[in-house]
């Protein structure tokens, strides 16, 4: 007797693997949803059961990709840049505070959709809030998970797009400096998680000569 459920083969549940990443793609892209909840979001869309294996980041990126090409190839690189850009303003703004701009916007995956993630590596947590007061920049405080699980400050502003013409989040997660090391580790594919000013910069110049 099966008393943990119905055997599920390696196939079916790569199958649906496929399933939940492709849908998941489509809200990340058409809505700006974070990974995590995108995931959930297909699971609960596709009728589901609730422990149904998830596809990984990685195979949501990828479908993320394969979408963005299929749907959005015209737009996407539009948007991209001028988030971009209006990243790089920020970056320049704190530089003293060690940013690093990660996610979509940073992976190359971003649309109009998406929010701008930026990691500040501080000797003093604190000093970051106290930099945008004395900038006259006003900020919302949460805590969000890191990318090493902990739990770290986000301090979120948004900014006017003038590019896009409209309202974009940006996100401030403030670490340790000792966290900097960790988090220039490369990712499964071997790229930089993340890229200072300097990167961002080639970065720019190197799509806008293309």
């Amino acid at each position: 007797m099966n008393v943990h459920g119905p055997i599920v083969h390696n196939g079916e549940m790569e199958s649906v693997k496929e399933e939940i990443a492709a849908t998941a793609a489509r809200m990340v892209v058409e809505e700006g949803l974070e990974y995590g909840p995108a995931k959930r979001r297909a699971v609960k869309q596709l009728g589901l059961s609730g422990r149904s294996a998830l596809p990984d980041n990685e195979q949501i990126e990828l479908a993320v990709e394969e979408y963005i090409a299929l749907f959005c190839a015209d737009t996407q690189p539009v948007e991209l840049r001028a988030l971009r850009e209006l990243a790089l303003l920020w970056l320049e703004r704190l530089e003293r505070f060690r940013p690093y701009l990660g996610g979509a916007v940073w992976r190359g995956t971003a649309t109009r959709h998406s929010d701008i993630y930026i990691q500040l590596f501080c000797d003093d947590p604190k000093s970051a809030e106290i930099g945008l007061i004395d900038m006259g920049v006003r900020f919302e405080v949460s805590e969000v998970t890191g990318f090493q699980g902990e739990t770290v400050d986000a301090l979120s502003v948004h900014v006017l797009c003038q590019t896009l013409g409209e309202y974009v989040g940006v996100h401030l997660l403030v670490y340790d400096f000792d966290d900097l090391r960790g988090a220039l580790k490369p990712d499964a594919r071997g790229r930089r998680p993340r890229g200072d000013v300097a990167a961002l910069r080639i970065l720019l110049h190197d799509v806008g000569h293309e």
